[in-house]
């Protein structure tokens, strides 16, 4: 706990003072006061994370964490675990989905293996700090030991430390992991109070009758496990997964060092939501990317009081929708740092 304690120390407010004057920079750009709309809040937040009227965007990372999941042995899954080692390499070598769009905006690709249950070969693209071969069956016990819950946090601090180092103004969040849309069902219902029937969605798929088996597995791990709702770490223990605690340890060291986490969709909202519940404060540097189609996500959206910034039916992960939104975060960025003021272009202003 000692990194965990140490981090939650460094977490404190927005600069408000920041916040105003990125605030009278964009009442007195080209354009009607307030008529460039979340943008205007995106660039003024972003001022209050970095305590700087002029933030900066330049230097990006999506952080894609990977881990399986003890509740795919319910068999209502379509995908075999393997599939989770196979897409780290595919992230490792620039073949998927997140390796597009981040070359697009310009991140940089972070991959993380913290709970997978496939031996992987040994791969300097890919950072392994697995914990365990995956969770525990969860419908049968706890995912992990509360041990585990932190240490799988802690990893995430320590990665996202590490990143700093390099030179870091926004981050994503990424996940990779057959089965997580589970424990990320149970971490929405059980934090939120909201019914399974109302958080779970079709993952990557489900039929009517994985969706039946699906909602019970995951109701006979919460009746069974008995999370405390408001001791997040005890809801990563008992019904978690490896990657969305090292999620929640990325969203967490990043407040910690004021960079300005880009939160992808549903396992990337389970991670937040635990670090929500552990320090309320960080939902002030968290940008929620976009709202997936799985049910959960709006809900847990809401719990935090985030708007999602795009609604593009998205539910694949990896910290796509990070990468998307990381082009809206900057295109703010960009009218705050280059737009003309009406002084400057010698444009009236409005009577008053």
């Amino acid at each position: 706990m000692e990194l965990l304690n140490a981090t939650l120390a460094k977490i404190y407010g927005l600069d408000k003072e920041a916040m105003v004057k990125a605030q009278a920079h964009q009442d007195i750009l080209i354009k009607p006061q307030g008529s460039l709309g979340k943008l205007e809040a995106i660039v003024v937040q972003l001022a209050g994370i970095q305590g700087d009227a002029k933030p900066k965007t330049a230097k990006k990372a999506i952080i894609t964490m990977a881990g399986d999941h003890g509740i795919i042995d319910e068999k209502f899954h379509n995908w075999p675990k393997e599939v989770t080692v196979q897409m780290l390499q595919n992230f490792a070598h620039g073949g998927a989905a997140i390796n597009v769009l981040s070359r697009q905006v310009g991140a940089r690709n972070v991959v993380v293996a913290l709970g997978v249950a496939t031996p992987m070969a040994a791969d300097p693209n890919i950072i392994n700090r697995n914990i365990a071969p995956g969770t525990n069956n969860m419908v049968h016990g706890p995912a992990m030991t509360r041990e585990q819950a932190v240490k799988a946090i802690e990893v995430g601090i320590e990665i996202v430390n590490a990143e700093v180092k390099k030179g870091l103004d926004l981050v994503g969040t990424g996940d990779m992991g057959i089965g997580n849309t589970s424990p990320s069902a149970a971490i929405c219902s059980v934090i939120t109070g909201r019914s399974l029937e109302d958080v779970t969605g079709r993952g990557t798929g489900a039929s009517d009758e994985q969706m039946k088996l699906k909602r019970n597995a995951i109701a006979k791990a919460i009746s069974l496990n008995n999370p405390d709702a408001k001791d997040a770490i005890d809801v990563l223990s008992k019904v978690g997964g490896y990657e969305i605690g090292g999620l929640a340890g990325v969203i967490l060291g990043a407040a910690a060092n004021r960079v300005a986490v880009v939160v992808d969709g549903f396992i990337s909202g389970a991670a937040a939501l635990i670090a929500y519940t552990i320090c309320p404060q960080v939902k002030d540097f968290m940008f929620a990317a976009h709202q997936s189609v799985e049910p959960g996500h709006r809900i847990l959206l809401e719990h935090m009081g985030l708007d999602a910034i795009l609604k593009m039916d998205m539910r694949l992960g990896e910290g796509t929708g990070a990468a998307l939104a990381m082009n809206i975060i900057e295109a703010a960025n960009r009218i705050q740092n280059e737009m003309a003021s009406f002084a400057d272009a010698g444009v009236s202003e409005k009577q008053s």
